[in-house]
């Protein structure tokens, strides 16, 4: 009796951290959005960032005009771009790594960053630009874990063992690919295209490119936030998940899916952008706990607000703007070193 009450009070208490937590999150993510749009060669007030928004609905009041255009054109879909972009990649970065059942995975496991990169640098080699190099970049992502999913099924191992290792094969295939473009490529001009876009950066996005890409990671996320209390039956031993009369197989592929809409649709809207779904994960089951239902929410909101924070660096740093990629490895690369000390210890 003692016991039961015990546990009773104590997920109560959890309950009451975990919305504590997630409000937190959530002020630090719209104080992160509204400091964005002051950020930049032309900085936006408080008031400014109002009216400008209010100006599309009907308001008629004293701003000037290149502010509409900044507002509408420029800072918000670049902001929302950031927002969605890091809230799919550490939501695919935790299912991952609790589909593996490896705290070291990241999103791009099974090649839909290597196989999106080799997409768009063919693209950009062949001269399209715009929404066909989102699509080549899209279309390449998903054809990498497709192809890792459907070799991995010939295999007499274990599915996940074959699954992380025929995604390495497809990433090492598919980077020695863009090696082979980028060797091929006029170093004026088309090299150059290659490499920025390989480097990350939400300089050219635009709400066209933005709306293009969102589509997918809505549908991934919705995907996972009404499955994700599943999650937590994957990381359980295969025999045993299968004896308690789970499908492992229809659930591992529910997420994959999900998982690779969310990180091609990532990579083409913003090129190349690590560390985000291999930090962050760690940083909301500290706050959240392990459990799915409560760690999915979390990483989004806080792999968010990180991606905004890290956008506004690269914007502000120095006179020119860093390739936000840059700044997210510089970040990540620390993290990732102590993360290994811990566990040493």
């Amino acid at each position: 009796m003692y016991s039961g009450e015990h546990e009773l009070r104590r997920e109560a208490f959890l309950r009451r951290r975990y919305r504590f937590v997630m409000a937190g999150m959530l002020f630090l993510l719209l104080a992160a959005v509204l400091l964005s749009f002051w950020v930049g060669y032309y900085p936006l007030s408080p008031s400014q960032v109002v009216k400008a928004f209010l100006s599309r609905f009907g308001y008629k009041g004293e701003i000037l005009p290149q502010a509409i255009t900044i507002f509408w054109n420029i800072r918000l879909p670049r902001i929302l771009s950031a927002v969605f972009i890091g809230a799919s990649l550490a939501v695919a970065g935790s299912t991952y790594q609790g589909m593996f059942r490896n705290p070291l995975v990241s999103p791009d496991i099974l090649g839909v960053s290597s196989g999106a990169s080799l997409g768009a640098a063919f693209a950009i080699l062949c001269g399209v630009s715009g929404w066909l190099i989102q699509l080549a970049a899209f279309t390449g992502g998903i054809a990498a874990v497709a192809a890792s999913y459907l070799i991995s099924r010939r295999s007499a191992h274990s599915h996940t063992l074959s699954l992380v290792l025929t995604g390495s094969m497809i990433m090492a295939l598919c980077n020695a690919g863009v090696t082979m473009i980028k060797y091929v490529a006029d170093p004026n001009d088309v090299l150059q295209q290659i490499t920025f876009w390989l480097m990350g950066s939400l300089t050219k996005t635009d709400t066209r490119a933005f709306l293009w890409s969102f589509f997918p990671m809505a549908a991934g996320l919705a995907a996972i936030f009404l499955l994700r209390w599943r999650i937590n039956l994957l990381t359980l031993d295969e025999e045993e998940a299968k004896s308690l009369g789970i499908n492992i197989r229809a659930y591992r592929l529910i997420f994959i899916a999900a998982s690779t809409l969310l990180s091609a649709a990532s990579v083409c809207l913003g090129g190349l952008i690590g560390w985000v779904g291999l930090m962050i994960p760690h940083m909301a089951r500290r706050l959240a706990g392990a459990d799915y239902g409560r760690l999915i929410p979390a990483s989004a909101m806080l792999g968010a607000g990180y991606l905004v924070l890290m956008d506004d660096l690269a914007r502000s740093l120095l006179s020119m703007e860093l390739p936000l990629g840059v700044v997210t490895s510089i970040m990540g690369a620390p993290f990732f070193v102590s993360l290994i000390i811990q566990r040493k210890e």
